[in-house]
């Protein structure tokens, strides 16, 4: 599984990713960087198949209304630490893989990880 994280995702969560065996590109490797349209990130994620990780409801929007992208990973925490982030991703990252398999929409949220169907 490989991974596209959008701007509002820090950059080491990308590397950590990577290191965990995710290949993961981050919005601000882009030519347009943290400005990269959202139309752009769903090209380069259909081309590539990555997982788009967003805190951005509009790729949820359009996944139910456009079908795209065809997997989403929700990160809907609010505003949350660095270090709450990456121990959020490390609790759960084993999880979110198996349940990939299956489902193409996820949403992690403080406490849990919701399937939405």
């Amino acid at each position: 599984m490989k991974f596209i994280l959008d701007a509002q995702l820090p950059v080491f969560l990308c590397h950590w990713l990577t290191e965990k065996g995710y290949p993961s590109i981050h919005t601000s490797f882009l030519p347009y960087k943290n400005k990269t349209p959202d139309s752009k990130i769903l090209e380069l994620a259909e081309a590539e198949g990555r997982v788009v990780v967003s805190k951005d409801t509009d790729f949820y929007k359009s996944f139910f209304v456009r079908g795209k992208p065809k997997k989403l990973l929700l990160v809907s925490t609010g505003n949350i630490k660095n270090s709450e982030l990456k121990h959020l991703f490390e609790s759960n990252i084993d999880r979110i893989a198996g349940f990939f398999e299956q489902h193409s929409v996820l949403e992690l949220t403080r406490n849990n990880i919701i399937i939405h169907q």
